[in-house]
């Protein structure tokens, strides 16, 4: 059943209802456990109710274990379901993922999650102790969301599912990292009372313990060894992931951008699989530079069937609604509605998507060279290593003193951020950005997007360069193997330079970037005037009128970046709205 979130649109000040697409959203599970008055009266898609617990879920996702005494619910995508079969001598190919780990529950409590190899967004009951275990896989493609009210407790892999549940006022810290990253990293939300779980953890409750199962760490693997030989061991490596990553004899897409990350993963796949491999690249018309140079290369290269989709400054308005209510949290990167829109194409043809995230994370991409520098000059400015951090995302970090409301500024300027404690951790300088951008970057904003948005197309999104070994390999290589000098992702390069063009290997990063500057001024600016300077506006008490008002102007920001800044702004309002 689909239905609509949005009919007509009425609570947009200021906009006509058809200057943005409707959302067709597909209804997920929750979960109430504890004593909610309201427990008995639950029917409608209840696969299971006791006067502790009710899960409630469109479809058959709940298994029990064997002698009947755990319960296990979940999102669950595992790479290595043959092994876990084998290991279980189980041949059953209807056997569902949660049967599997409800067997190994059963066996191995949770010592049994050092086996599992995936995404997994877990819930799972003890009939004998009425004990709930939360649990999220290792990297975070998965999501799981909680909130307590009173005695209750209600989880679901969606924040919106737990929209009746709670108050909707905003953390106020959580607004800030937002403004800061684009994104809100950690176990906070946006919304003050709900809490997202962290990956690698589990959670017990009722009594509130959390458990760090797994932990990302740094442990060189051999420093007599030479890029030749870890690129090898790398290269190994990810032919056994992207092999496990596609779909048994069915055609497979790859988001195509032309670079290192996208090319490696489409020559992996091209390599290995016996189907047909479509790829897709985007661009935004003739105003504006594009990679399709490289992205064409590649697939010829790699015989792939090549789609290629224009994105225009209307589409980029038009489905922003829509991109922001199949998010969870807000995430203000320009890249989230090209994501949905290339999906929607995408699955004319296939229904395994993947992508190339996570090589700058694991492998030492070009925006770990400002934090470097900041190493060897911060101490000239006086520039602290937390300030220089947040000011790499390069969004309003800076501003926070103008831009937030003057009461909230003080109230929120002496609060330690999310990050500090990784920023003085005693690790490698170059493998602490790295940790950081694998722990908040990547579970937070990028493997949230890719779920999210794949699943809005019905896709399976996968990340191979995010798989849970990937990450770990990446931090047992020397890291002058991963940023040698200038030359970014060097053991990356040294692993597939044999299955990729030479214009691929040695092409300088310039990322995907989407034209949002030229958007605000030539297309959206009279919509975003609308939207941000109502005084009914979801962010007007919280931002500073005259800033915005500024920046609409393309005044009062030496660097010039109003259209990122822009687009963050208007990519909250419009989510505080569909969610409110």
């Amino acid at each position: 059943m689909l239905f609509n979130f949005f009919p007509g649109f009425t609570g947009f000040t200021g906009f006509k209802s058809y200057e943005f697409s409707t959302p067709d959203i597909i209804p997920s599970w929750y979960i109430v456990y504890g004593h909610d008055e309201k427990l008995n009266d639950i029917a409608k898609n209840c696969l299971y109710q006791n006067q502790q617990l009710a899960v409630i879920s469109p479809y058959q996702n709940i298994a029990f274990s064997p002698n009947q005494r755990f319960i296990i619910i979940g999102d669950i995508w595992l790479s290595n379901r043959t092994e876990l079969l084998n290991t279980l001598t189980l041949n059953q190919e209807n056997i569902t993922n949660q049967e599997i780990i409800a067997q190994l529950w059963e066996k191995h409590h949770s010592q049994c999650l050092n086996l599992l190899v995936g995404m997994f967004a877990l819930v799972i009951f003890d009939k004998q102790t009425q004990e709930l275990c939360l649990i999220r896989d290792p990297i975070g493609g998965k999501n799981i969301y909680y909130t307590l009210n009173h005695k209750t407790c209600y989880i679901a892999p969606k924040l919106r599912n737990l929209s009746p549940f709670h108050q909707h006022n905003i953390d106020i810290i959580a607004l800030r990292d937002y403004l800061c990253c684009a994104f809100v990293p950690g176990s906070r939300t946006l919304w003050k009372n709900v809490k997202e779980i962290r990956p690698g953890t589990l959670i017990k409750l009722p009594s509130e313990q959390i458990f760090e199962y797994w932990q990302l760490q740094e442990k060189v693997l051999d420093f007599d060894q030479d890029i030749n030989w870890y690129g090898e061991k790398l290269r190994t490596l990810l032919e056994q992931v992207v092999k496990e990553y596609l779909p048994l004899n069915q055609p497979v897409g790859v988001f195509l951008s032309g670079g290192l990350d996208s090319s490696s993963i489409t020559a992996l796949a091209a390599k290995l699989h016996n189907q047909k491999i479509h790829t897709y690249s985007i661009h935004f018309g003739a105003e504006t530079a594009n990679e399709l140079e490289f992205s064409s290369l590649v697939a010829a290269h790699c015989q792939t069937e090549h789609h290629i989709l224009e994105i225009t400054f209307d589409d980029m308005w038009k489905h922003l609604l829509a991109t922001m209510m199949y998010l969870d949290d807000p995430i203000g990167d320009p890249l989230t509605v090209p994501n949905l829109l290339v999906g929607k194409l995408a699955k004319n043809d296939v229904d395994v998507i993947l992508n190339g995230e996570g090589g700058d994370p694991c492998f030492g991409g070009p925006k770990n060279q400002p934090m470097l520098i900041n190493s060897l000059y911060g101490y000239v400015n006086n520039q602290d290593i937390l300030s220089a951090y947040l000011i790499s995302f390069q969004k309003c970090a800076s501003d926070l003193p103008q831009l937030l409301n003057q009461e909230i500024w003080t109230s929120l300027k002496d609060v330690d951020s999310v990050f500090i404690d990784d920023l003085q951790a005693e690790v490698n300088y170059l493998n602490k950005f790295m940790m950081l951008n694998i722990k908040f970057k990547g579970a937070d904003q990028i493997l949230t997007k890719v779920n999210n948005l794949t699943q809005a197309n019905n896709l399976l999104g996968l990340s191979p360069l995010f798989d849970q070994r990937i990450v770990d390999f990446s931090m047992q290589i020397l890291p002058e193997y991963k940023l040698s000098g200038v030359e970014e992702k060097a053991v990356l390069k040294q692993a597939v330079r044999d299955i990729l063009p030479e214009k691929i290997i040695y092409r300088p990063k310039s990322g995907m970037m989407v034209p949002v500057k030229l958007g605000f001024r030539k297309y959206w600016q009279k919509q975003a005037r609308k939207l941000l300077l109502d005084k009914n506006s979801m962010i007007a008490n919280y931002i500073n009128y005259e800033v915005l008002h500024s920046w609409l102007n393309f005044q009062g920001d030496i660097w010039g970046r109003y259209g990122v800044k822009l687009w963050l702004l208007v990519s909250l309002e419009i989510w505080l709205q569909g969610n409110k």
